[in-house]
């Protein structure tokens, strides 16, 4: 076999213990597992001929049957609002997308976790595209590799690093690619790689119950809950997984979540504000009385438009109208801020580019227009 033929494994996406089983198999020592995550993940290197605390031998060994492959970045773009967007090209030619926001001393990044996404929530774009694939474990934690990289190293600096939260909220339901979500979170909490304290890297699910329940045995990351309505009727039509999974068992769900967890710690329920839709003083009433069962703060999100829509964003009078209900009866409440839509890199926009495998797309008008006139920003 040439060696154009051997396929190499991408290191990019191993977590440690598969990074030093990786290194036992080859007949290295365990600790050389260390050292490679702190050189891809702390350092950004991608070269192992720069990687001088590996012998020479060993590093040409490496170049044999291992690589460092990070996505491939094929648009960047900032937002008068300081919201930086990456369009990312992954195995198989398909584009998604990462956003990066910040918000004082705090800079969050937005992870996509499929191309495309298999549960089509009414209002959201990426859900309009349909389905292509799970993204790998590489692909996943190459968009922070991307963005730390893109804003200097090292990352693990506290008062260099830009990157102090991420939240798996991009393209994708996280719960339905769930051991390559598991591997790059494990990555991104790893002391010898990001550091990240489980705080502040945040799963965000559309109820995916089976898999909530598995979550809760493997890590105790930040939860948020797309939930957008306070009832079953209501919530079937804009989150669909509802049918299968209503409100009284994903509550439970998140119950058994929580319950390992400490008292302060609560999840966070998403609720994109609909003009005429799920924005009435009914339903504000209908979502307090709900969120009393619970540990819980409430994110109000305006909807951000998309070619092809039928909703429209609540007025601004109307969101703080209903968030008043919500904080009258003593519950958490907040109103997201609409960042980087200039680039269409607000929350429900991530759009990228799906070669969508279930067919969803055609029956949606102008979708294309989302994904073939992206404007491009000067940075």
């Amino acid at each position: 076999m040439t060696e154009k033929q051997i396929e190499k494994v991408n290191l990019l996406g191993f977590t440690l213990p598969k990074m030093e089983a990786f290194f036992i198999s080859i007949g290295e020592k365990k600790f050389r597992g260390a050292q490679m995550i702190k050189w891809i993940h702390q350092q950004g290197i991608t070269d192992f001929e720069q990687m001088t605390n590996l012998s020479k031998a060993l590093r040409e060994q490496l170049k044999q049957i291992a690589e460092v492959r990070p996505p491939r970045v094929t648009f960047e773009g900032d937002s008068v609002d300081g919201t930086r967007k990456w369009l990312v090209e992954v195995d198989g030619g398909s584009k998604v997308e990462t956003v990066y926001i910040p918000d004082g001393d705090r800079g969050t990044l937005c992870v996509s976790s499929q191309v495309g996404c298999s549960l089509d929530c009414s209002f959201c774009s990426t859900g309009k595209q349909g389905f292509n694939k799970n993204l790998t474990a590489a692909e996943i934690i190459g968009q922070v590799f991307l963005a730390a990289r893109s804003f200097g190293l090292p990352v693990k600096d506290s008062q260099k690093r830009l990157v102090t939260n991420v939240v798996m909220m991009g393209m994708g339901e996280p719960l339905l690619n769930f051991d390559s979500v598991i591997d790059a979170m494990s990555i991104m909490l790893e002391d010898q790689a990001y550091g990240l304290s489980k705080r502040r890297v945040t799963l965000s699910t559309s109820g995916v119950v089976p898999n909530l329940n598995k979550l809760a045995k493997v890590t105790d990351v930040a939860l948020a809950i797309s939930l957008h309505a306070p009832n079953d009727s209501l919530r079937n039509e804009l989150v669909p997984i509802n049918r299968k999974y209503p409100i009284a068992t994903l509550f439970d769900s998140i119950r058994n979540y929580l319950s390992g967890l400490s008292e302060n710690r609560r999840v966070t329920f998403e609720y994109t504000m609909l003009k005429g839709i799920n924005d009435s003083d009914g339903l504000a009433r209908e979502l307090s009385e709900l969120a009393k069962t619970i540990r819980c703060k409430i994110n109000l999100i305006p909807f951000n438009p998309f070619p092809g829509t039928k909703y429209e964003v609540s007025s601004r009078n109307r969101i703080y109208a209903f968030q008043r209900i919500l904080l009258s009866d003593g519950h958490v409440v907040t109103v997201r801020k609409t960042r980087g839509d200039d680039i269409d890199a607000a929350c429900g926009q991530l759009a990228g580019q799906v070669a969508d495998k279930t067919k969803r797309s055609s029956r949606y008008i102008r979708i294309e227009d989302v994904t073939e006139c992206m404007r491009e920003i000067p940075h």
